[in-house]
């Protein structure tokens, strides 16, 4: 592991990096007392799991000198406190039954987009609706759940009066406030993050995360509008045909004990008006 710059230009970057983050603490009444007090947990619990030394987990007094935080505080959050280097899985049931649903021929309507469903299955069991696609996933969750979450949700639409449900989003992104969208918040921008440290700290002969963007300054509201509405329509044909490769691999990967790893492919399109007093002139 390599260090990725001088202390004092990590400090400097760090600093934009955390803007978004202290505009959204602020909002949620969440003040520097608090935020001091998560980071020291979340410190430690990195410094516990990825510095050991020979495969070793290391000594109070070692996370203390690593972090800076005091060995009483060390000593309390390691035995109170759960690592927190990564965030536990995210999406749940709601988010594995749209990405089979966009991502399975047999849930595939005329040209191959996902078509309508009927919410009961007909009377020929070989069709498709869509108690079978949530009961082909789980039985532990009733599928009415599951689709009144997701009709909650912004996600799919049902028409009771022909009790077919139809699917509004290209991919599982909570429309409304709530715990679903915070937790698509927390995964994109841990995995998104970790791809960017990870390429930083490698070494300099390691294979690097793919990470890229492109970005242009000085260009007008209705140009950068066309812009962002071409990038959605280049982003979402992606993730779907990525999503259908990714399921095929899934499926025949089951019961194979070497399918361990997980990935995540993302996309953003961010605009703003360029900061006149701003001390960066972007490029």
């Amino acid at each position: 592991m390599t260090a990725p710059a001088e202390p004092a230009a990590l400090l400097d970057a760090l600093k934009v990096v955390l803007r978004p983050l202290a505009r959204l603490m602020i909002a949620g009444g969440i003040g520097l007392p608090a935020a001091v007090a998560a980071l020291k947990e979340v410190f430690v619990g990195v410094a516990a799991r990825d510095f050991r030394l020979e495969g070793k987990p290391p000594s109070d007094s070692r996370i203390s000198l690593l972090t800076g935080v005091h060995r009483k505080d060390v000593r309390a959050i390691r035995e109170g406190a759960h690592p927190l280097s990564a965030p536990p899985p995210g999406g749940g049931l709601g988010a594995t039954v749209v990405g089979r649903w966009l991502g399975d021929p047999a849930y595939a309507g005329p040209g191959g987009a996902p078509g309508p469903l009927p919410r009961l299955p007909p009377e020929d069991p070989a069709l498709p609706s869509f108690e079978s696609l949530v009961a082909g996933i789980s039985r532990d969750v009733r599928p009415r759940t599951v689709l009144d979450e997701l009709v909650r949700l912004g996600i799919v639409a049902w028409d009771q009066h022909a009790d077919m449900v139809r699917l509004l989003a290209e991919a599982f992104v909570p429309s409304g406030p709530g715990t679903a969208l915070l937790g698509f918040f927390r995964d994109n921008l841990h995995d998104h993050l970790a791809a960017a440290v990870g390429n930083l700290l490698a070494a300099e002969d390691a294979p690097r995360s793919f990470e890229r963007a492109v970005f242009y300054n000085r260009l007008r509201p209705e140009d950068v509008a066309a812009l962002e509405a071409e990038a959605r329509t280049l982003a979402l044909a992606a993730m779907r045909h990525l999503n259908s490769l990714a399921l095929e691999r899934q499926q025949a990967a089951r019961g194979d004990p070497a399918a361990l790893e997980r990935f995540r492919f993302g996309a953003f399109f961010h605009r703003e008006t360029a900061d006149p007093d701003s001390p960066k002139e972007p490029t």
